[in-house]
């Protein structure tokens, strides 16, 4: 039904003429996506989509989608539905990334209502698979939001997350016969009150550890070195956020050592690798007690409650590692949400 704003606002319009609105801003949040399921084609589909993406694999499309379509996505599905369904969110039907991005949306909304009123929509979509951006940017639009704030959630930039989750808005936006206008937010790896948040994010986890850790492990999602030589800044912005981090815990008893996960196909990728990392701690160093933190993440996925809190804690036991201790993502934390919600805000000034 239309409100009584917008019935007003149509009073002066000539007999046929589309509902015009009243002005809203939407607040699109973004992240990696996840497959709808752990099942076979659910996990091809999302495969597809996800290692056809340019930014993500940029090899050139006649020698790569041959290998991809005729032997990686025959096989590939199967392992990846497995290390899904290891994590799956079975009573709501969906995996936990999922389940945290709709919790962080909502949190955020509930905060936003509060201090900005009901101008500004909040809603959140992934790159890949469901809610698709262009879905999310064609309701806004439809709810008539003639300004969107675009947020990738992702600290530091790379090109094969927040530049493709960027891209993917740009030609949203692009399908758009009425566009409205569009900010997309900055990187936040350097930021004074994110670095807070999640140095006292680890100092509870570790508070709460029957004790310390001998190494503080930070663990990013990897890229090839290539990467970093053709101009991408995501391993520079990685060092910095570990060196802030570093300052802020203050930590003279504990080392910290930054490292690089998800490693893919035969090129070199930024290193030193975490699973490698983890079982060189343990065979040359002598460490026996580390923590995990993924900073790299803003909420818990595939990469951390599988890879990191299974595969990477197995390969620190197998390398006769005592105690393995994975500190989350700052996922729906009150403190994250204060924290993003205020980005928001200093992100529509001038709108709002």
């Amino acid at each position: 039904m239309k409100n009584t704003e917008d019935k007003a606002a149509n009073t002066t319009q000539p007999e046929g003429h589309p509902t015009v609105l009243k002005p809203k801003i939407g607040v699109l949040i973004a992240n990696l996506g996840t497959p709808d399921g752990y099942d076979y084609w659910s996990m091809r589909r999302y495969l597809n989509e996800f290692l056809s993406d340019k930014r993500v694999i940029d090899y050139p499309r006649w020698k790569w989608q041959p290998l991809l379509q005729l032997i990686i996505l025959t096989k590939r599905p199967f392992s990846s539905g497995a290390a899904y369904k290891s994590i799956w969110n079975e009573e709501a039907g969906e995996s936990p990334l999922m389940t945290i991005t709709r919790e962080q949306s909502e949190a955020i909304s509930e905060l936003v209502q509060k201090e900005l009123g009901g101008e500004v929509l909040v809603d959140f979509c992934m790159r890949y698979g469901n809610p698709s951006t262009e879905s999310k940017v064609s309701e806004m639009v439809e709810k008539g939001c003639d300004k969107v704030l675009f947020f990738s959630l992702y600290p530091q930039y790379a090109g094969a997350t927040m530049g493709t989750a960027n891209d993917e808005f740009f030609r949203a936006l692009m399908k758009q016969a009425g566009q409205p206008a569009s900010r997309t937010v900055a990187p936040y790896f350097d930021n004074e009150r994110y670095i807070e948040v999640l140095a006292s994010s680890i100092e509870a986890h570790v508070g709460a550890m029957e004790s310390k850790p001998e190494t503080l492990v930070v663990s990013y999602h990897g890229m090839p070195e290539r990467y970093l030589l053709q101009g991408d800044p995501y391993h520079c912005q990685c060092q910095r956020t570990t060196r802030l981090l570093r300052e802020r815990l203050n930590w003279s008893d504990i080392e910290i050592v930054t490292t690089f996960q998800s490693v893919f196909g035969p090129e070199e990728w930024l290193k030193p690798y975490t699973v490698k990392e983890v079982a060189r701690l343990v065979t040359e160093e002598g460490k026996r007690k580390i923590a995990v933190v993924a900073p790299a993440f803003s909420a818990d996925c595939i990469e951390t409650l599988e890879e990191i809190n299974e595969e990477i804690c197995e390969a620190f036991e197998e390398a006769g590692g005592e105690e393995f201790s994975y500190i989350p993502c700052l996922n729906a934390d009150a403190a994250h949400v204060r924290f993003l919600t205020d980005v928001i805000k200093d992100n529509i000034q001038g709108w709002a």
